[in-house]
């Protein structure tokens, strides 16, 4: 790890180590995996979350690199609980949120940032500690949402973009900046694909129910 952290290239004059590089090239990679509902996306993701843990603990960003360990745990229930959910037709049934999990979801983003913001003030983890936890908790509360296989899971995304692009720029890190941008793209494009997955989901099932009550 030390060697991809030490080693790297030089992109648009910025120098970009290799852990920074593999890493983020392999969020990018979670995401198209993740607009298409293959259990791929979490063992990629396990990987990525390994290699930005060190990049962003090399960077004194303790947030981002404490996310990094929540990722890893969140993405290893995701694995397990897309192989119990698989649909023999949609493959992964994903769904919109029920409005108390909205409300529980919206709670956990405002109350956790604010807890963790204090928290790394309070052990000096980061130079930029509020936006630093409101993008580890909406980190963490995207990956659990995308876990339960709630659309909503995308617009969180969007949140935690448009806070990491100046949060990374003033890092320093240049390309992983690029890649939020990117992210931002692609999140829109899987809302999109989920939203209308949950809607064929929806009216397969009322079908069913219908042929059902039917019979």
């Amino acid at each position: 790890m030390e060697w991809l952290l030490d080693n790297g290239l030089r992109l648009l004059g910025q120098r970009i180590s290799f852990a920074e590089l593999i890493g983020q090239v392999g969020a990018v990679a979670v995401v198209f995996l993740a607009q298409r509902r293959t259990l791929w996306t979490w063992p990629v993701q396990v990987a990525a979350a390994v290699l930005l843990f060190s990049v962003y603990l090399s960077a004194h960003l303790g947030g981002l690199a404490f996310r990094q360990v929540v990722v890893f745990v969140i993405s290893v229930y995701g694995w397990w609980a897309w192989t119990r959910r698989r649909d023999p037709v949609f493959g992964v049934a994903v769904r919109r949120a029920r409005p108390s999990e909205l409300v529980m979801l919206a709670c956990a983003v405002v109350l956790g940032t604010v807890v963790m913001a204090l928290a790394l003030q309070a052990l000096n983890a980061s130079w930029a500690p509020w936006p630093d936890a409101a993008i580890f908790v909406g980190t963490a509360a995207a990956y659990a949402a995308q876990g339960l296989r709630l659309v909503e899971f995308w617009l969180v995304w969007l949140l935690v973009d448009a806070v990491g692009v100046p949060l990374q720029i003033a890092s320093g890190l240049w390309f992983s900046a690029a890649v939020y941008i990117l992210f931002a793209v692609l999140v829109v494009r899987g809302w999109l694909d989920w939203v209308r997955t949950a809607r064929m989901v929806r009216a397969a099932r009322a079908e069913t129910a219908v042929s059902t009550r039917a019979a």
